[in-house]
């Protein structure tokens, strides 16, 4: 059984950065869906806003996002010890991402530094990495960076309006004594297909065929674009949130329902409120940030915790469970808790004056 207790860890601060272009789905030039107008395709989804420029990646998001995050907790770069980067949308194929970070923001050169390749889960399973990497004391301080911004220079008029960008990044350092963060996680690689990127890969190299499109339940898609059979992925996502949320309870002994906030990856509102539904969970202590951003894959939960809790958290001790699932198909759940955390307010980065 996939359970971990990483001891000696502690979540210190949370930052993340989105495009400053929004763009709103209810007022959105393009026509959504073959099957919804832009209205019903906000009311099925609940994604009303969202943050898109093609012309910022994922890394540009987060290392706005972590030089941020390192002013507001008087960190110098130097002290960094390991930067793990969670992301579909990586740099390069080679080099690591990580690697590229190391340097831009001046950490030093004995710095362990990781790309994970993982989707909606991959905050969930990036903290579990980086704390197992804190909890002897062997290393101090480390950054895990989530997100991801779907395509370089896409055109407008194909981006998917479920989808929003956003980079993250969690700090963590060592602390003698602190309960740390418990875990479980799950995967089913037989829905392996549920959510994919068909070609570029080994098994489907990039050639010439790639870009012709074909059309799948009314939507256009080439082997380098991402689908997704949205029934299974439903079904999937409201049938093991709950249960996995219910077995690390029950598995380290402490009531579920004592958490001050539930943060769930911001796949879908229906979803989610179905998740939320069976778990018996009040509505005040599971919020929500899709509708103004979309989903971010990797990015959703700390962007929630950012865009919704900043000031609470800063003032208070809380305990959080926190719940991604998706592409794999793969599933994290993880408590823990903060005191007085430091979150850096949302950077929105323009693309016009960002220096790549």
């Amino acid at each position: 059984m996939a359970f971990f207790h990483f001891r000696n860890v502690k979540v210190a601060g949370m930052a993340a950065g989105v495009p400053k272009k929004i763009v709103n789905n209810l007022t959105y030039e393009h026509q959504i869906s073959k099957d919804y107008d832009n209205a019903a395709f906000v009311k099925v989804t609940g994604v009303e806003k969202r943050h898109y420029d093609p012309e910022l990646t994922t890394s540009d998001l987060c290392f706005a996002a972590a030089k941020q995050l390192l002013t507001d907790l008087n960190w110098d770069a130097k002290e960094i010890d390991a930067i793990i980067i969670v992301s579909q949308t990586l740099d390069f194929i080679l080099p690591a991402t990580a690697c590229i970070m190391q340097d831009k923001l001046g950490c030093g050169k004995e710095c362990y530094a990781e790309d994970i390749q993982l989707g909606c889960s991959g905050w969930t399973y990036g903290m579990s990495n980086v704390a197992s990497l804190l909890q002897n004391g062997d290393i101090k301080k480390a950054l895990l960076m989530a997100g991801d911004a779907r395509g370089h220079m896409i055109d407008e008029s194909k981006s998917d309006p479920l989808f929003g960008f956003a980079g993250t990044v969690t700090a963590l350092e060592y602390e003698e004594g602190n309960d740390g963060i418990k875990c479980h996680y799950g995967t089913d690689g037989s829905g392996y297909e549920a959510i994919i990127t068909p070609g570029g890969g080994s098994r489907m190299p990039f050639n010439e065929q790639s870009f012709i499109d074909e059309e799948i339940d009314g939507k256009l898609y080439n082997a380098l674009t991402t689908r997704m059979n949205g029934m299974d992925v439903f079904s999937f996502g409201i049938t093991t949130a709950p249960k996995s949320i219910k077995k690390l309870g029950e598995h380290y002994g402490f009531n579920y329902l004592d958490a001050d906030y539930f943060i769930f990856h911001q796949a879908n509102m229906k979803m989610n409120q179905m998740i939320e539904k069976k778990l018996k969970l009040p509505k005040e202590k599971v919020p929500e940030c899709m509708s103004q951003y979309g989903n971010t894959s990797s990015a959703s939960i700390p962007l929630t915790i950012v865009t919704q809790l900043q000031n609470e958290a800063k003032d208070k001790d809380l305990k959080f469970i926190c719940c991604g699932f998706g592409v794999g198909l793969s599933w994290g759940t993880i408590a823990f808790g903060t005191h007085n955390l430091v979150v850096s307010n949302l950077v929105e980065i323009d693309s016009d004056e960002h220096m790549l």
